[in-house]
């Protein structure tokens, strides 16, 4: 195994990436423990694991991967940096929202939260597709049935890892091609699941930003079953895009932030342009703005969908 520390400007926490896996752990793909992040990755042809955990009171991460994908440590460490955001400039951003009547108290009273982000996007675009008009708990659900029915098993023995990590998430030609029947989402979801798969494993679309987000985000709603909340979620996630906003999202248009009433996605979207260009930091606050509320009845989690 190697060991590499991944250093970051503090304020980090690491109570809020905990939350955030706690909340939608995979069993055999990935393990959470108090204090150690860990899940199973493929990187070229090579698969194994690695596992992140904080060193306090130093400011910084531990990164160990597997021997298996040691001639990936660079290429790991730099993906692993973008995961748990560790290059934001969290003073930054607190003095972007400072003006702001309703955020910049938020962003002031938290300027550890970061943006956390997926270690593949095309698992992250899966998540979200599965997600859509459900919560978050039905969404883990679901996904977990897909890996049980299509989730490879190819870490050799000496590259499984502790706490029970041998599978690795499905890639687009599995999914392109499962068989999903009663897996527990509507047919037309089960459909654009498999033509965003498709689209994938064939080429027809590259998951990448480096056109920027909003090329992503219109090749995205290209495809049948996704609209906007979808592509902007696969932005945000699956890439740590900071100015992807989903402002159809049922968490930031119900936050105590705008009321009792909450505020429509097209008054959100407007205040949200003053946000630009870090308005996914402005979600995070939002969400977490959301969660911390008094719990209503038959209220939903943060980031379900909403209008579609």
């Amino acid at each position: 195994m190697i060991s590499i520390q991944l250093p970051y400007n503090a304020p980090w926490s690491w109570s809020q990436f905990h939350r955030h896996f706690a909340l939608r752990l995979l069993p055999g793909i990935e393990a959470l423990e108090p204090e150690r992040y860990s899940r199973t990755v493929q990187v070229g042809d090579d698969v194994g694991w690695f596992s992140v955990r904080p060193l306090l009171p130093q400011s910084a991460l531990e990164l160990v991967i597997s021997d298996s994908l040691e001639g990936h440590a660079s290429t790991l460490a730099m993906r692993v940096r973008k995961m748990f955001d560790l290059d934001a400039d969290p003073l930054a951003i607190t003095r972007h929202f400072a003006s702001d009547p309703q955020l910049g108290p938020l962003v002031a009273a938290n300027p550890g939260l970061r943006l956390p982000s997926a270690f593949d996007p095309f698992e992250q675009a899966v998540r979200a597709i599965v997600g859509q008009q459900v919560t978050v708990k039905a969404a883990v659900t679901i996904t977990r049935r897909l890996i049980e029915r299509s989730g490879e098993n190819r870490l050799s023995q000496s590259a499984v890892g502790t706490n029970g990590l041998t599978m690795l998430f499905p890639g687009p030609q599995t999914l392109a091609t499962a068989a999903l029947e009663n897996i527990g989402m509507p047919g037309k979801r089960v459909a654009a699941l498999q033509h965003l798969s498709a689209a994938v494993a064939g080429g027809a679309l590259e998951l990448h930003v480096e056109n920027g987000a909003d090329a992503l985000v219109s090749h995205l709603c290209q495809l049948p079953g996704i609209g906007p909340w979808t592509a902007e979620y696969i932005a945000l996630r699956g890439f740590g895009e900071a100015d992807a906003f989903p402002a159809a999202d049922l968490g930031l248009l119900k936050s105590p932030l705008w009321g009792s009433d909450g505020i429509s996605a097209k008054e959100l979207l407007a205040r949200s342009q003053a946000w630009r260009p870090w308005r996914a930091y402005a979600a995070v606050h939002i969400w977490e703005s959301y969660a911390a509320a008094p719990i209503k009845a038959e209220r939903a989690w943060p980031e379900l969908e909403a209008g579609r």
